[in-house]
């Protein structure tokens, strides 16, 4: 995964031209390339989905798709590094708690946005696929986020950086599994106010 994000980070650089132009071209091609993953795993299982068919659908040829991405895997993962960028670059305000959850309501109202549109639900075997691999990058993504609140604490913490990281991932991906299944309407803020309650208290 470290190996997929140094990739993406040298190819966000070479796309970047002093106009910008190539940049927003590059950036439009890869939100087709996300959407039409989207798309398919809505119609079949994940592992069913082959390049070739994303490529169909959002019309990029095969050589642009591989200057970018490895497989479409890698092209799954590209989407979720990019929203936790996002949350990245705003300013560091906030408790260390918040800013440890912090990635909880962008992801959910990106996934609500999908939810809400038109056309089949997405298939229960996509679902499984795709949420381990938002396990997988959240996992990275918080224990980064660990680090540094962890190395000023006085006191030795009694859970290992790692297994928190893994058990705020889970927890997530846990309720994100439940409000995808229930009928409820409950909103994203309602949905990261339920995660906020597990897991804040065993933050503070």
């Amino acid at each position: 995964m470290k190996n997929t994000h140094r990739r993406g980070v040298r190819n966000r650089t070479s796309s970047v031209n002093r106009s910008g132009t190539l940049d927003r071209r590059v950036q439009k091609t890869r939100a087709s390339l996300h959407d039409a993953l989207i798309t398919l795993a809505r119609e079949k299982p994940y592992p069913a989905i082959a390049v070739k068919e994303i490529l169909d659908r959002a019309n990029v040829g095969r050589s642009t798709f591989y200057t970018h991405y490895r497989d479409k895997n890698e092209l799954l993962e590209s989407g979720i590094h990019g929203i936790l960028r996002s949350i990245q670059d705003r300013p560091r305000a906030g408790s260390a708690v918040e800013r440890l959850v912090a990635f909880s309501l962008p992801i959910l109202e990106h996934i609500g946005e999908h939810r809400r549109a038109s056309g089949p639900q997405m298939t229960r075997e996509s679902r499984v696929v795709m949420h381990q691999h938002l396990k997988d990058v959240l996992t990275t993504f918080i224990a980064d986020e660990l680090a540094l609140p962890m190395r000023h604490r006085r006191k030795a913490t009694k859970i290992p950086a790692d297994l928190l990281a893994r058990y705020l991932s889970s927890t997530f991906v846990l309720v994100l599994d439940w409000w995808i299944d229930s009928s409820s309407s409950l909103t994203p803020a309602d949905v990261d106010a339920r995660f906020r309650g597990l897991v804040e208290p065993i933050l503070s």
